[in-house]
């Protein structure tokens, strides 16, 4: 059986970012990763297939869409600025590595200077 990124490798990278926190505000089934109050990663806690949605720039996002069949724009969210991301044997670990963390930082990037993690 191959190994892909699991929920429990977004949960790593999510948890190893400066100052962040998991919550559930939509209820038991939705992880939601917030850095100072703001969101920057979205996961499904039960259930297949494993689903992130990350923040993204708007044409990076729209490249990302077009690409790679297994991004699609952000479930519930602005599809300008969110992507989902279905994890399976398709998504390759680094890229959705890289996505996890440049939201983070595109998150970061947009709180006032006095609030961002160090």
């Amino acid at each position: 059986m191959q190994e892909y990124f699991s929920r429990d490798d977004v949960f790593a990278v999510c948890a190893a970012l400066p100052a962040t926190r998991d919550e559930n505000p939509f209820g038991p089934e939705t992880s939601v990763y917030k850095v100072v109050g703001k969101v920057f990663a979205i996961t499904n806690l039960d259930g297949e297939p494993v689903t992130v949605t990350l923040k993204a720039d708007p044409p990076h996002a729209e490249a990302l869409v077009r690409d790679h069949p297994w991004i699609t724009p952000g479930y519930h969210m602005n599809k300008r600025h969110w992507v989902t991301l279905t994890l399976g044997p398709d998504a390759d670990s680094q890229l959705v590595t890289d996505l996890i963390v440049n939201s983070y930082e595109l998150v970061v990037a947009g709180l006032p200077r006095d609030k961002r993690p160090t």
